[in-house]
């Protein structure tokens, strides 16, 4: 007997733990497929609350919680009946289809819940809605149907991705990759970023992934181990540690966090470019769009270029303001439309307006304030009787050209200031201060209108002070301060740093305004534009000139209510649009703005100018100054992501390859018992002479595959050149002892296994122990790296025919290709490196 044979069968004759069956653990039998499903939900759930935010309120999660659940209970349930994996994942497609179905399109379904021909049809219109929202808004998204159903679909397949990585796949920890899928969104979009309660439930679901593959034994299917590890405590506290102080210094040298390609709050768009006004109004993303996407047309009979309104803002508590579309109250229609309050100025001026609206998408329509009816659209269409927004009802702006009618009454500074009469007829929600204004924002308000007694004289106070030499323009110093966006808790931070964008400026003269006990709100739309040199006829009004704007237009500007005159728009914001006349300093001529000194293109084609204001300066462009730092960023970033991806795809065969060998060498069992299949390191010692040339034969027993494997060079010895050869090593006569054995040991031990008596007749294991099993097939791998080449090697390592053949003909190709480039290349270098090694050894011998 052999010593290799004594050794196995003292291994045979050592009493072995019974072989344990999936699920068994501490929990007892069948319990593991619902604890490991129940992982996957909650770390799911965790990751998808992180999406407040990305999408508005609430009202979306409890889809998402019963996509996620049905989906993770389907697939506990086929496993409990021992389901193959491949029927498993299966099992969670069709589930997932079966309760976005039940969702989403239950009239529309079989039984409600079946797909049909309808189905489908209600499927394109949906996704269809869903990149409308995406294409027309920011974050936070209204969570319509569409998007809502991308999002359950979305999410119920990261949970078949969890589950498939967790088990079948048997890589625990790659898992969460699927995770951070789903954390990016938030992490790249929100200003915000995830949240704490996101990432805390996310990295809770995962730690108990982690445990569940740790506690419960393996099912033998997955071909791999996930039994408990002593050291398995002391790497993950260092893996951690690192991961926390890479993620903490690599912001600090990536740009891309406060610039660049990536803002706070950047729109992620997989339909394409963003051409929509985000009513959301997180207004910095479009300004710093230095392209201008969304370009809107219109002609006017007004005398000065005009404000195009979309929404309007009146809710001034939270974190995050938002319109309130009051959806009970919008009224259909839009061929007459009435402000609801009386107006008393002695003058009204009315105008018409054509608009075209291109490419630009958004559920609102831009018009002038205050239309009075609404022509020429296709779709249906709705107007709230308290802002006069226009919202479409299953439609949206893009391809829209429409008639507005407007009118405003002609206001003067004595108008304004006499109208002292005490508010009546609005509604409360226009009226009522911030319940939660912080301290700065309230004495501010405070000591700006001190000596002023009417509303109007406080209004100018509060503009005066805005537009004063304190506060700068700019897109960037909110990013970098952190307080970009909306809401009460940046209004703080700009008042002390007196630096921001229109947002800003009207959030804070909208919020002092209520506070000093005037009805305020914000529009949202667009600031008058530049001409385009066109002009369009129009009938009763001749040819008027036509402007056009686009996302870098995008603004924002308070709208305060006096009684008798209605809701009175101002501008507070420096370097952007026009003060009104009314609202006009003595000390000031005209009505462009303070900050700027050119008027240029806004000049009526006709060769008229604007009687009553002077037209506004041109809008300064967020591509030049500092911001132009950050686009010029953006080719160096693509590169190096397209860099990096080469990378990638180039060191996955190898990645691939490291992943298959350690998962075939892991053992089983705990402790020194731990044992490794025989017919997993089998199939790794024929992959191994794969990738170094020796491949076996279909028509080979194992025997005759090991005896031609021993017999190769690549099992003879290395021995040194003699002193006058020209080559770097020879290859010896006599056989590589330890390498033959390991190959010996492992080709008994796998013969035993496939043509031994059973283990269940004996009460073994049959194995090789895991520490000989990972000795022998390194023994093999270093001799046949020994003998190879150069080019083998490399071939071996980056390109191993193991893992190419299995890839089939059309995924390898690429690789092939590569490959056969590198080899020849590698071929040369080879060649080249061995004549100059040899020329040199020969001139000093010489």
């Amino acid at each position: 007997m052999t010593l290799t044979s004594q050794r196995q069968a003292e291994t045979d004759a050592q009493p072995q733990p019974a072989p344990a069956s999936p699920g068994s653990g501490r929990f007892g039998a069948g319990t593991f497929p619902w604890v490991m499903s129940g992982a996957v939900a909650i770390s799911v759930c965790g990751a998808s609350l992180s999406l407040n935010g990305v999408l508005r309120g609430w009202a979306w999660f409890l889809p998402v919680l019963t996509t996620v659940v049905v989906v993770s209970l389907t697939m506990a349930l086929l496993r409990t009946f021992r389901a193959a994996p491949v029927l498993v994942a299966a099992g969670g497609l069709v589930s997932l289809a079966f309760i976005l179905t039940f969702t989403f399109f239950r009239r529309d379904s079989i039984a409600g819940f079946l797909p049909s021909q309808a189905t489908l049809d209600a499927l394109g219109r949906h996704l269809r809605r869903a990149s409308e929202t995406v294409l027309a808004e920011s974050s936070p998204v209204a969570p319509n149907a569409g998007i809502v159903l991308v999002t359950c679909a979305a999410l119920g397949l990261v949970v078949i991705l969890v589950d498939a990585l967790a088990l079948p796949l048997g890589m625990p920890a790659t898992s969460g990759l699927g995770l951070l899928a789903v954390l990016v969104v938030p992490a790249m979009i929100k200003p915000q970023s995830v949240g704490w309660l996101g990432f805390v439930l996310t990295a809770a679901g995962y730690l108990v992934i982690l445990a569940c593959s740790q506690w419960f034994a393996p099912d033998a299917r997955t071909q791999a181990d996930t039994a408990r590890n002593p050291g398995q405590i002391r790497r993950a506290t260092l893996t951690g540690a690192v991961t926390l102080v890479v993620t903490l210094l690599l912001q600090l040298v990536v740009p891309g966090f406060d610039q660049g390609t990536f803002p706070q709050g950047s729109r992620l768009n997989p339909w394409g470019t963003a051409t929509g006004l985000n009513p959301m109004i997180s207004l910095g993303n479009s300004l710093r769009t230095p392209t201008g996407e969304g370009r809107i047309t219109y002609a006017t009979s007004a005398t000065t270029p005009l404000y195009l309104r979309s929404v309007t803002v009146d809710r001034f508590d939270g974190e995050s303001w938002s319109p309130d579309d009051r959806d009970a109250n919008r009224r259909a229609g839009t061929g007459r439309m009435d402000v609801g309050h009386e107006i008393l100025a002695p003058e009204q001026t009315r105008q018409v307006t054509v608009v075209n609206t291109g490419d630009f998408t958004s559920p609102y329509l831009p018009v002038p304030y205050a239309p009075e009816s609404v022509n020429g659209l296709t779709g249906r269409w709705s107007w709230d009787p308290a802002t006069l927004s226009i919202k479409g009802t299953d439609t949206n702006s893009r391809d829209q050209q429409y008639l507005v009618q407007s009118s405003v009454p002609k206001l003067t500074t004595e108008l304004l200031d006499a109208s002292s009469a005490p508010v009546q007829g609005v509604p409360e929600e226009f009226i009522r201060p911030p319940s939660n204004v912080p301290d700065i924002v309230r004495t501010t308000a405070e000591s700006v209108t001190a000596n002023s007694r009417t509303a109007y004289a406080k209004a100018m106070a509060i503009q005066r002070f805005l537009r004063g030499p304190d506060f700068t323009y700019s897109l960037e110093s909110p990013v970098q301060g952190g307080y970009d966006g909306n809401g009460l808790s940046v209004l703080a931070d700009f008042l002390t740093q007196k630096s921001g964008y229109c947002i800003h400026f009207a959030s804070a003269m909208a919020v002092m305004a209520r506070l000093e006990g005037i009805p305020s709100r914000i529009a949202v739309g667009y600031a008058p534009g530049r001409q385009t040199g066109a002009t369009v006829s129009i009938a009763g009004q001749g040819a008027l000139p036509e402007f056009e704007v686009d996302a870098r237009d995008a603004h924002a500007w308070p709208e305060l209510y006096f009684q008798g005159l209605g809701w009175v728009p101002f501008e507070p914001t420096p370097s952007r649009g026009i003060v009104p006349p009314y609202a006009q300093d003595s000390s000031t001529s005209g009505g462009a703005s303070t900050n700027d000194q050119n008027n240029d293109g806004l000049v009526p084609s006709n060769g008229a100018t604007a009687p009553s204001a002077p037209a506004p300066a041109p809008l300064p462009l967020p591509g030049r100054g500092t911001a132009d730092a950050g686009n010029q960023l953006t080719p160096a970033l693509y590169t190096a992501a397209g860099v990096l991806l080469l990378v990638l795809l180039a060191a996955s065969p190898r990645l691939v390859r490291g992943g298959i060998r350690a998962r075939r060498l892991r053992g089983t069992g705990t402790g020194s018992n731990r044992l490794a299949e025989p017919p997993l390191v089998w199939s790794e010692l024929q992959d191994l002479a794969t990738d170094y040339g020796v491949r076996p034969e279909p028509s080979e027993t194992p025997r005759t595959f090991s005896a031609r494997l021993r017999g190769s060079p690549a099992m003879r010895l290395r021995t040194e050149p003699d002193s006058g050869s020209g080559s770097d090593t020879s290859i010896g006569n006599g056989p590589d002892a330890e390498t033959v054995q390991a190959v010996t040991v492992l080709t008994d031990a796998y013969e035993r296994h496939q043509y031994g008596r059973p283990a269940a007749q004996d009460g073994t294991r049959r194995g090789l122990p895991e520490e000989t099993a990972v000795e022998h097939i390194g023994q093999v791998r270093r001799a046949l790296r020994r003998n190879a080449g150069i080019v083998s090697r490399l071939r071996a390592d980056w390109l191993p025919p193991s893992v190419l053949s299995r890839w089939g003909s059309a995924a390898g190709w690429p690789f092939r290709v590569v490959g056969r480039a590198a080899l020849r290349i590698g071929h040369a270098a080879s060649v080249l490196w061995r004549r100059t090694r040899s020329g040199l050894r020969r001139l000093r011998e010489g």
